[in-house]
């Protein structure tokens, strides 16, 4: 039995029908998942990861996009998981796979938050030249690419690094229509605001008069109540 036959076998066997709606009572769209627990599925993934951490960096890539290609939430998170793990492995030409993968199987905001937040940002930070392709993704159609080109900064945020980048990215996305993009961006200058909250105090009283309300709610929730407050005036 192969690796993917095995890590599939056990998540079946760990299926619970019970929460496979209540799973879906956080998204909007339809989902797939086997209705685990996250807790259930890493230890899954940490099971089977010393296996997978000897493979070549292309065996595990075939291993993860067969995994995404399942369209289960479960499978994502055990692919998105072991490229985490293997993170200081990761080079340059693997972009074009990550924005692969990005656009064709990321189709809920917990794909695109877990790859976004954790192997996909450390690879922007790693190499923050490729920060001008997520401006490019402010402008596609797909929700999640632009949810996208603001969730895979938070990584560096943390870290207080490219904050310039956050800001810009928040322009580029400040008047998008779409409430997963707002909280996107949203979430990122919350993020932000716990290592620059002047500077994300600043930004929101300049553009609160345009910025939607559910990424302005956002981005204060870590502000000072009296700063909050102020950005919350009408």
């Amino acid at each position: 039995m192969s690796l993917i036959q095995e890590i599939c076998r056990d998540l079946k066997e760990k299926s619970n029908p019970a929460e496979i709606k209540k799973s879906q009572r956080f998204f909007k769209e339809k989902i797939k998942t086997r209705g685990l627990r996250s807790a259930n599925v890493m230890t899954i993934a940490k099971k089977y990861f010393p296996r997978a951490k000897l493979m070549s960096k292309q065996e595990l890539f075939i291993l993860c996009e067969e995994l995404l290609m399942s369209g289960y939430n479960e499978q994502a998170s055990i692919a998105f998981y072991f490229l985490f793990k293997l993170k200081n492995n990761h080079e340059k030409i693997d972009f074009n796979t990550f924005e692969k993968w990005l656009k064709k199987y990321v189709d809920n905001w917990g794909k695109c938050d877990d790859f976004c937040t954790h192997a996909l940002g450390h690879f922007i930070l790693t190499f923050p030249e490729y920060i001008p392709e997520l401006n490019k993704w402010t402008k596609s159609s797909n929700r999640w690419m632009r949810r996208a080109s603001a969730v895979a900064l938070i990584y560096s945020v943390r870290r207080k690094n490219n904050f310039t980048h956050t800001i810009n990215i928040a322009n580029l996305l400040l008047r998008d229509g779409d409430d997963l993009v707002q909280k996107g961006y949203g979430w990122l200058l919350k993020e932000a605001s716990k290592n620059y909250p002047k500077e994300v105090f600043s930004y929101v009283l300049k553009n609160k008069d345009v910025m939607p309300r559910t990424a302005l709610r956002y981005a204060i929730e870590k502000l000072p109540p009296k700063w909050k407050k102020e950005a919350m005036k009408k």
